[in-house]
């Protein structure tokens, strides 16, 4: 068996006790599963007695598709399964060693929210196939659960995993960082390419050349930026102009988008105008802290309380009542005659057509920015073949690709509340 140069140092930093999170990533037929499969047995065959995990979305697709190139691996390398036995009830695959991968499936079904089939697993490495498919929180719990033999062997809680492009958290946390040489210390993330992996069927790439041109971007030449998708709102080139236009200053307001019973992020933003001077992130924080935090930035700035709006749903009702400022309601009728399903919609709509005409500014850390690129660039027109009123697709939908709730994005819209309150006329944009 032989690797190419691109799968061979990703093996490096898979072993290197200092990289624990991988991202081998590209065009189709660059060798992902075959370098999953195979630093997945080669762990097993060196480290007697280990657990290790051999993910993706659905079982029913692993089993079908990588669990496939684990025993095309196998025969490879001349391991026969009297070095092994697969027992396909428990999904557990057992060497001559003690050592087991264990196949799971790591959808985010709405009945395990959180996850909790994996809450006793303990492992020693983790390989998950095709992150594109799951979300950031599955990888995160996958990762927690990586302790079992890691010092006896003296190794680290490492998660090696392969993907082709895609506008998500694979997108945020590891190609635009490491394009930009800001990938945090201990991630890794490799391109693949077809043309590298000279061990394919030169039919496989005259395939790929014969798909749909964004397929052909995507899959062909490994393009993480081709995206025509007619549903988007936001241009990703205006998305990335927002932290530098230069937009006049206007009144000041603040805006904040408060948790629902703790589970998102509180975000809190200063705007002048269509300037977001600054943004404050609440983490778990009461009712009384972030009324505690508002209050002082309206004092502070001379801002009264007709010119601070709360999300108004869950929790923040009760913010609404102890300041006595605007309440935002997301799904109440549209202002002004417009035609959308709801206000958060009306809001979404009118930030992305400021945003695609360069006249919104977000002044804000690189981690925030990053953050609202990856949730604007996924924000999609909902049913837009379908007539009937405007709408964004729901936030559970949007939660689903990029594994977190669109805090700072849905702070950003609540925003416009203010400009289409005061008479801005949505027929002259739609």
């Amino acid at each position: 068996m032989q690797l190419n140069y691109k799968q061979v140092h990703a093996l490096e930093l898979f072993e290197d006790k200092e990289t624990s999170e991988i991202l081998y990533g590209g065009a189709a037929g660059g060798g992902k599963s075959i370098l999953l499969t195979y630093a997945c047995l080669k762990m097993c065959l060196m480290y007697p007695g280990v657990r290790v995990l051999l993910g993706r979305s659905k079982l029913d697709t692993l089993k079908k598709t990588t669990l496939l190139s684990f025993f095309e691996v196998c025969s490879m390398q001349g391991i026969t399964n009297e070095f092994y036995s697969y027992n396909q009830q428990s999904n557990v695959i057992t060497f001559f060693n003690d050592s087991q991968i264990i196949l799971k499936d790591l959808f985010a079904y709405p009945s395990d929210p959180n996850f909790d089939s994996l809450g006793s697993l303990e492992i020693t490495a983790a390989f998950i196939d095709e992150v594109a498919q799951i979300t950031e929180k599955a990888k995160n719990i996958v990762k927690s659960r990586i302790r079992f033999k890691l010092d006896e062997y003296n190794l680290i809680p490492t998660v090696l995993m392969s993907c082709n492009p895609f506008k998500g958290w694979g997108y945020s946390e590891f190609y635009k960082p490491a394009q930009l040489g800001t990938l945090e210390k201990g991630k890794a993330f490799i391109p693949a390419f077809v043309h590298e992996n000279e061990f394919i069927s030169k039919h496989y790439e005259e395939n790929l050349d014969k798909l749909d041109e964004l397929s052909r971007q995507r899959l062909l030449f490994g393009n993480w930026e081709y995206d025509d998708d007619l549903c988007k709102l936001f241009s990703y080139d205006r998305i990335l102009d927002v932290f530098s236009n230069e937009i006049e200053k206007g009144d000041l307001r603040i805006v904040a988008d408060v948790a629902r019973f703790g589970s998102d992020k509180t975000v809190i933003g200063l705007w002048s105008g269509l300037r977001c001077e600054k943004i404050i992130t609440m983490t778990k924080s009461s009712m009384v802290e972030i009324r505690s935090e508002v209050e002082a930035l309206a004092l502070i700035h001379n801002i009264p309380m007709h010119r601070v709006i709360v999300d108004e749903d869950g929790v923040g009702g009760g913010l609404v009542d102890m300041l006595g400022c605007v309440g935002f309601v997301n799904n109440s009728k549209a202002l002004n005659g417009g035609n959308f399903n709801h206000l958060k919609s009306q809001c979404y709509f009118y930030l992305a057509e400021m945003v695609n005409k360069c006249k919104v500014f977000v002044n804000c850390d690189q981690e925030t920015k990053n953050k609202i690129i990856s949730e604007l660039e996924v924000i999609r027109i909902h049913n837009a073949d379908k007539d009937g009123k405007r709408a964004v697709e729901p936030k559970d939908k949007v939660k689903e690709k990029i594994g977190r709730s669109p805090d700072y994005a849905d702070m950003m819209a609540m925003a416009m509340w203010f400009p289409i309150y005061s008479g801005v006329s949505m027929a002259d944009i739609y």
